[in-house]
């Protein structure tokens, strides 16, 4: 196998797998895409050396129809890799009325986390790299994102039960199209050409290709800058969190976590309130409200009696519910 990758893409996929044990499992989520085909090739050569069992992960969403075909593509790939590769299909839910790019990440996240209990893998490798990163940064900050949002992707993060890594955060995609290449012209193998990142109808689309030529042109050290943000963006939100987490003790939490008291919310100041809101609701896992519906519970919860005898909350957000009585503040479910 070839050894002679990058340096940098290379050790930053040793350096992710080096606080694991060579026993624990490990996958590629693999779409068949320039950028995660180079990261299947770097993770086997890694996990090859480290004797760590690997598989690769693909979700057929079956939303283009090239879909069969790239799935029977990386079987190809896979076997002369010698890895393993689960295809797992999947229904993306249109319904929701999340557009089909978030209603297809979520589904991918879903039956990423199926696989990954089924197969008992410690960790998901994926390839985002630092365009990635930057897109990402740019675009939350024009959704009106918050610090916390700007800080972005992260290296290392669990998400529905799942450890997913990050390695290539502050790699340049050159390094992986170089990588790619090399494989392609060693064995003809090439990687699937995924047309949907590049139409305009999908915000990535066209942020590559009407808004990245200009920043190009005008901002060439774009990308480095927005990751830079970021950086500092999740240094900051680690600070906010332990701050977070001193004032929730303030609160007088029940054992769970799931109630808190009213009158203490109050002595906070209000930038902590909402702070610590966010931080409890975070804790509990309920999918963090846009600003206006957060500030539509912390104006009842102002306007609530200190003991919450004078009148009735009742704030809903997906499935969960916030009440108050007695001077204490709850959370529940379905």
């Amino acid at each position: 196998m070839n050894s002679a990758w990058p340096e940098a893409p290379l050790r930053a996929i040793q350096q992710a797998l080096a606080n694991l044990s060579s026993e624990q499992a490990v996958a590629v989520a693999l779409s068949g895409g320039t950028d995660s085909v180079a990261l299947a090739l770097v993770a086997a050569e890694v996990c090859a050396q480290r004797s760590q069992p690997l598989y690769f992960f693909h979700i057929h969403h079956g939303l283009m129809p090239e879909a069969d075909a790239w799935a029977e593509h990386l079987t190809a790939f896979a076997r002369a890799l010698k890895v393993s590769l689960v295809v797992r299909h999947v229904q993306v839910d249109l319904g929701q009325g999340l557009g089909t790019e978030a209603s297809a990440r979520e589904a991918r996240y879903q039956a990423l986390a199926a696989l990954a209990s089924e197969h008992q893998v410690a960790a998901i490798l994926l390839a985002h790299h630092q365009q990635d990163q930057a897109e990402t940064v740019l675009l939350r900050l024009l959704r009106g994102a918050g610090v916390l949002g700007l800080s972005a992707m992260q290296d290392d993060v669990s998400r529905q039960g799942m450890r997913l890594l990050r390695p290539w955060l502050e790699i340049e995609r050159a390094e992986l199209v170089a990588i790619a290449q090399d494989y392609a012209s060693r064995t003809g193998w090439q990687a699937v050409e995924d047309a949907s990142n590049a139409d305009p109808q999908y915000k990535r689309g066209a942020f590559r290709t009407e808004l990245v030529p200009v920043l190009e042109q005008h901002w060439p050290a774009w990308r480095q800058t927005l990751v830079r943000h970021a950086r500092q963006a999740a240094d900051v939100s680690e600070i906010l969190d332990e701050v977070a987490a001193l004032d929730w003790q303030t609160l007088e939490p029940d054992a769970s976590g799931q109630s808190f008291s009213l009158k203490a919310w109050r002595d906070l100041s209000p930038a902590r309130q909402a702070l610590v809101l966010r931080y409890w609701l975070d804790q509990q896992q309920v999918a963090m409200p846009g600003e206006r519906r957060l500030a539509d519970l912390m104006r009842q919860l102002r306007q609530l009696h200190a003991l919450g005898h004078d009148r009735e909350l009742l704030w809903q957000h997906d499935s969960h519910t916030v009440r108050c009585l007695r001077g204490r503040v709850s959370l529940s479910s379905g």
